[in-house]
């Protein structure tokens, strides 16, 4: 069964970072594999990889700038369990939809760095620390030869939020030659208001003359990019990646926000044993 492709990132903080190190994990992992595997075997096969990747995210946060962060990236992938960064998938019994269509399911989860404390910038001084946490649920794709479809829903099984995310995901990879994968992608994230009022919302004991309250409300965020890998060989492989997120009202709202759009953009190499 192939890899679910990526969908919209959880856009809450330093999630963005998280976020689209799980991207590359579903977006870029597995073609890496696929490009390197003989015909036949990828339901077979086992495969391993480690490598180094450069991200440089744009927090949605007043006052934070680029975060800049090296990041160590390891892949296990076989015909039941895919893992890379943050990210691990417990992959079911796939359906064949005639000759060129699937549909894939699985059990993912994730842990996500969101979140943010007193310090990270003076709009946030006095405010109470949020915590990111492990998020765990399910994910199904419509695999076919035009376009891979997926939906995915997560809950915060760590109690933090107590929140659940719901997203929506189109993507479609082009094999240019024996060497490289492109695969630009749109989606759409629905968060619920839990989870937005968690990271965004302000409570009346953390109001200010500059910061009023704020209850925050289910929203949904819209996300495009592309993303790539270029293959030297067998085993060395170059992954890269831009993605931007354009967030809903109920985000932009919040006086803690002042940017109506993320943005991320990753380099990595990898070594595939």
């Amino acid at each position: 069964m192939p890899s679910s492709n990526p969908l919209v990132s959880i856009i809450h903080g330093s999630a963005v970072r998280v976020a689209a190190v799980a991207l590359l994990a579903v977006g870029l992992g597995a073609p890496v594999a696929a490009l390197a595997q003989a015909p036949g075997d990828a339901e077979s096969s086992t495969t391993w990889a480690l490598g180094l990747g450069v991200m440089s995210a744009q927090e949605p946060y007043a006052g934070i700038g680029r975060d800049n962060t090296a990041l160590p990236l390891l892949q296990f992938e076989n015909q039941y369990v895919n893992l890379f960064g943050p990210r691990i998938e417990f992959k079911l019994p796939s359906l064949d939809i005639g000759d060129s269509q699937q549909l894939n399911f699985g059990i993912v989860g994730e842990y996500d760095g969101s979140g943010y404390e007193e310090g990270d910038a003076p709009i946030l001084n006095g405010m109470e620390k949020r915590r990111g946490g492990f998020w765990a649920g399910g994910v199904v794709e419509w695999s076919s030869s035009f376009v891979d479809v997926s939906a995915e829903w997560l809950a915060d099984v760590s109690g933090n939020s107590n929140g659940q995310i719901v997203s929506l995901g189109l993507a479609r990879t082009w094999r240019v030659g024996n060497r490289v994968l492109l695969t630009p992608h749109v989606g759409a994230s629905w968060q619920d208001e839990k989870t937005v009022d968690y990271y965004f919302g302000v409570r009346e004991s953390e109001a200010r003359l500059d910061r009023p309250a704020y209850a925050g409300e289910s929203a949904i965020n819209i996300e495009a990019g592309v993303r790539g890998v270029y293959m030297f060989d067998k085993h060395h492989s170059v992954l890269l990646g831009a993605g931007v997120t354009s967030l809903a009202d109920e985000i932009k709202d919040s006086p803690l926000v002042d940017r109506s759009t993320t943005n991320s953009v990753y380099l990595g190499y990898m070594y595939r044993f």
